[in-house]
């Protein structure tokens, strides 16, 4: 798939973008045009963006074509796991050199697309391109389709350079990737009126074990997994869904939107986060299949599950009720989150809307309600004023602002990708109050808020 000025307007413009529906003229693109700008990339890249919604496919090889840099500062971010195979976890590049560039990397890639082959025999291999090759002009289309014909396995080029935008375009691209080489090229062994497409999660901490035996107690198959713990067969044959399930809304909502068109799945937006949002993504995935049956198992499993948790929360809701919390996330968190805080007898008096679509943003106000204070854009001197402005408890938010919160000198709790413990689902509901607790009892505090031994 190449990937021209034409392609790239197409992805920013994507109809069922929450940006896109409610905004018109000139306001209309502008949230999904933010340029990573060079040198400052924060945030996220194309190339970024590409990796993270594909690296999680586990038997696949993932190639990172450029220099060193492009694959060993971005690698292993994402805490996605894996029930099987580990070869995701190994790190593939072509080390473009100097000279490389000079006299161009086709032949190098081609080279060590075949090394890969004969050495770990993925079931596929994922050539991602980078800023350099991009701008000295190598065709990855055609070097990866000479390899596919050599080594006889899928071999998927991915223009994603980081110059093309912003780590959400890059999912996207992934997501654009992922229907033209991948979605519709295998078929199953079989079918159930139960099959359906979880896409937008990616298995960070091992979350998805804790959805995925809820959906086997009511019989509901995922069928595909995109991406995370997947298997490269089993997206191949993600045509044969019958309902989408959109966890990340904001990241691949153009794959959900052209599967409707191409192969008639609808798709719904739905949270994993909080005992209210698991309870009624169980019942809309159940209203969808359509079978009266399912829901009425849906409800008997659902009163099942919340009264047993119910009772583990208890000691944790005692200690955790009306303590104040910023949060400072993204995306579908920037709301799913709040949820899960207010499930806890928690109040969020601050969150951010960065990389939330409208929806979201709406969300979020309905329940902040007309006191929560909404970040559109956030920094440390900010965090810090809002923490004192709010009195909060606690802050939180990913790994990059845990030392705002020590500077405050409030708990703080990490939520983003990176993490490594699983908030999803009822399990991770419980996982999520312990954490709370424990970030929030901690003896450390009550100690560091002493005055200095030379203020007293």
């Amino acid at each position: 798939m190449k990937i021209t000025q034409g392609k790239i307007a197409e992805l920013l413009e994507e109809p069922a973008c929450g940006h896109n529906k409610t905004q018109e003229g000139k306001a209309k693109k502008t949230a999904c045009q933010q340029q990573a700008q060079p040198g400052a990339a924060q945030g996220g890249c194309g190339f970024d963006g590409a990796s993270i919604a594909l690296v999680p496919i586990t038997d696949a090889a993932h190639l990172v074509h450029g220099p060193l840099g492009c694959s060993g500062n971005s690698w292993g971010a994402r805490g996605s796991l894996s029930s099987g195979s580990h070869l995701y976890k190994m790190g593939f590049t072509t080390d473009m050199s100097e000279n490389d560039i000079i006299m161009g990397g086709e032949k190098k890639l081609y080279k060590g697309i075949l090394e890969v082959h004969k050495h770990y025999q993925p079931a596929a291999v994922f050539v991602y391109s980078t800023c350099v090759t991009a701008l000295i002009g190598d065709d990855l289309d055609a070097v990866c389709k000479a390899a596919a014909k050599k080594t006889g396995i899928p071999v998927i080029p991915v223009n994603s350079p980081g110059f093309v935008g912003s780590k959400n375009l890059g999912n996207r691209i992934a997501g654009e990737t992922l229907l033209e080489y991948v979605v519709g090229t295998a078929e199953p062994e079989f079918t159930t009126p139960y099959d359906i497409n979880l896409i937008g999660e990616y298995n960070v901490a091992g979350e998805m074990w804790s959805v995925l035996p809820l959906f086997e107690k009511l019989g509901i198959r995922v069928l595909s997994k995109i991406s995370g713990d997947a298997r490269y067969q089993e997206i191949c044959y993600a045509h044969h869904a019958k309902l989408n399930v959109m966890i990340c809304s904001k990241a691949l909502i153009n794959m959900a939107r052209k599967m409707e068109e191409r192969y008639g799945i609808p798709y719904i937006e739905e949270s994993f986060y909080g005992v209210e949002d698991v309870n009624n993504c169980l019942r809309h995935v159940a209203e969808k299949l359509g079978d009266p049956d399912l829901q009425r198992r849906t409800e008997e499993l659902i009163a099942e599950e919340t009264a047993t948790l119910e009772k583990q929360l208890a000691p944790y809701r005692a200690r955790l009720q009306g303590k104040r919390v910023v949060l400072y996330t993204g995306g579908v968190k920037s709301w799913s989150i709040i949820s899960a805080a207010k499930d806890l007898g928690m109040e969020v008096v601050a969150t951010s809307s960065k990389k939330s679509t409208e929806e979201d943003k709406a969300k979020i106000r309905q329940l902040l309600g007309k006191d929560g204070v909404i970040m559109e854009k956030g920094n440390a001197p900010l965090l810090l004023k809002v923490i004192e402005e709010t009195k909060a408890d606690m802050l939180i938010a990913g790994g990059r602002n845990q030392y705002t919160a020590l500077k405050a000198r409030v708990p703080f709790l990490h939520i983003n990708q990176e993490r490594h413990h699983p908030y999803a689902g009822y399990a991770g509901m419980l996982e999520m109050a312990r954490e709370l607790d424990e970030a929030l009892y901690s003896p450390v505090w009550e100690q560091v808020r002493k005055p200095a031994p030379w203020e007293q």
